[in-house]
């Protein structure tokens, strides 16, 4: 009886820690004691070498509650496997509601984490090591109560 618990929940487990075979590149920087100096410019790295597949791209954020603002600017700064600069963006993100204060995202705690599509339907032109930047572009430096920024590149699923 106490076997089959025990197996039971093993297998609960290896369900909830699954692969998701649509997730081509996944990572994120913590940010020092979540102060983000604007000097602070994470890089990813993506290797990409299927040019046929249409991807997303999204933003991965994580906040605490006391985050003093409702949005966030960020720069991206993208290039190509030449180290073409392929676009600098200046992009505003929403983290919370800016009338209520509700905070947008999945929370645990007075932790908040975002996934922020950028890139929607994206081709890669080539295939190589393609780098994004973030920096951080509001007026205040350092930046309190960000934990963490990086990027998700995801398939597009195709319907059969």
């Amino acid at each position: 009886m106490k076997f089959s618990g025990i197996f039971a929940a093993l297998l609960l487990c290896l369900s909830l820690v699954s692969c998701d075979d649509s997730i081509v590149y996944k990572a994120h920087e913590d940010i020092d004691d979540g102060l983000w100096y604007i000097k602070n410019k994470p890089a990813f790295k993506i290797e990409i070498t299927d040019t046929t597949q249409v991807y997303n791209l999204y933003y991965l954020l994580r906040n605490t509650l006391q985050y003093p603002y409702y949005n966030l600017y960020l720069t991206r700064n993208f290039t190509g496997p030449d180290k073409q600069l392929i676009s600098n963006t200046l992009e505003e993100v929403y983290l919370s509601n800016e009338m209520t204060g509700k905070p947008y995202g999945h929370g645990l705690g007075d932790l908040f984490d975002h996934k922020i599509p950028f890139l929607k339907n994206y081709r890669f032109s080539k295939s190589g090591i393609y780098t994004i930047t973030l920096s951080q572009s509001m007026r205040q430096n350092p930046l309190p109560f960000v934990m963490s920024v990086g990027i998700s590149v995801e398939k597009v699923q195709v319907n059969k």
